[in-house]
């Protein structure tokens, strides 16, 4: 008799669930209703993310008096928003580096901004009382190789001088913080950088928009758009939706206007949590603080401790792959006039992709 060894990468694996961390817990709150019949309103969104909300939000503060209805395919956050690794940059560059090669005209503007905005969300949170495990705990950047210590203290100076509370550690100091011995040396940028749980974070932007007087109705994917003569029609099963505007808020979701495929770039990506770590298995680590970690020699890695005491890891291959993976809209033609698109800048492959929106964590 002979038996077959399961590698070990396939047992490590064994028994996981699939349904994102964020989303998987009794305390979801329960499925809003379906759009039912025919119905109308001044500005209709597509998708319950981080974009959609958002956008619901503003245009509620903005006008009162003006009717905003959100149409959600499954269920708020259930797309990229709850599918993220939590990680809340001021950066809106992908980083203070990146920024000065791509925008060294505009950086202290985009720097500013991206401050401003973080700064936005912070208040948000706290003027309406969103329980998202939002904490400004820094990132350390850590360092494997002598030549990647040398780039981090550079890049601690670099940050310094745009107002970031940013030192370098040497090895005895980054192992007060993770105890491990590869790691020679850590960048430490205290500000600037945050976590927060993303599925809390949108499930209290939705509550906050419902209470401004924003309907929202999930399980309604919409399945054809049409320009009328007042603004706009979106069909979604048996009902339909008449808006004088519309935002198309969906992210990495295959677009309604094929006009519009083009703009999506397709990126693969993948979150990873373990299970609870035990008192001891926490000390044998030796990682103390609740802050993230990302890699500096490939900063496309990052790892994080949950507020249950997991490990998250994840990261994004940063090769994009063709267009043509994204499937065809089903609707062609010119966006009408009255057609918004939001969509994310990181914009996924897949419907189950772990991705971000504009304005949320990545």
């Amino acid at each position: 008799m002979t038996t077959t060894a399961v590698p070990f990468h396939v047992a490590a694996f064994e028994g996981a669930s699939t349904r994102p961390y964020w989303l998987d817990r009794p305390t979801a709150p329960a499925r809003r209703p379906p759009l039912r019949g025919p119905a109308t309103c001044d500005l209709a969104i597509v998708g319950g993310g981080f974009t959609g909300l958002w956008a619901a939000l503003h245009a509620k503060q903005d006008d009162p008096s003006r009717e905003v209805v959100v149409v959600e395919a499954d269920a708020v956050a259930e797309g990229a928003s709850g599918r993220n690794g939590g990680f809340v940059e001021a950066s809106l560059t992908h980083g203070l580096e990146n920024g000065l090669r791509r925008f060294p005209d505009e950086i202290e503007l985009l720097e500013r901004l991206g401050h401003e905005n973080m700064a936005g969300l912070e208040a948000f949170i706290d003027r309406h009382g969103i329980e998202a495990d939002y904490e400004k705990t820094g990132m350390l950047i850590v360092a494997r190789e002598p030549h990647e210590e040398v780039e981090l203290r550079e890049h601690a100076e670099q940050l310094r001088g745009f107002g970031y509370d940013a030192r370098y550690l040497d090895g005895d100091g980054v192992r007060q913080e993770v105890d491990s011995p590869t790691y020679r040396g850590a960048l430490w940028q205290r500000t600037g950088s945050a976590i927060v749980d993303p599925a809390r974070l949108a499930w209290g932007l939705a509550g906050a928009a419902e209470s401004l007087g924003v309907r929202i109705h999930e399980g309604s994917p919409v399945d054809a758009l049409r320009s009328t003569p007042g603004g706009v029609e979106l069909r979604t099963g048996g009902a339909t939706l008449r808006a004088r505007r519309v935002i198309l808020a969906t992210n990495g979701f295959p677009p309604l206007m094929r006009s519009i495929r083009r703009y999506i770039v397709p990126v693969y990506d993948y979150v990873l949590v373990t299970e609870p770590l035990s008192a001891d298995q926490r000390a044998a680590i030796g990682w103390r603080n609740r802050q993230g970690i990302g890699d500096a020699a490939n900063q496309f890695h990052y790892y994080r401790l949950t507020a249950d005491g997991r490990i998250l890891w994840g990261g994004y291959d940063a090769s994009i792959t063709s267009e043509t993976a994204c499937r065809p809209g089903s609707s062609s033609g010119s966006p009408p006039s009255s057609c918004s698109l939001a969509s994310s800048s990181r914009p996924f492959r897949s419907s189950r992709a772990c991705a971000s929106a504009i304005a949320g964590p990545v």
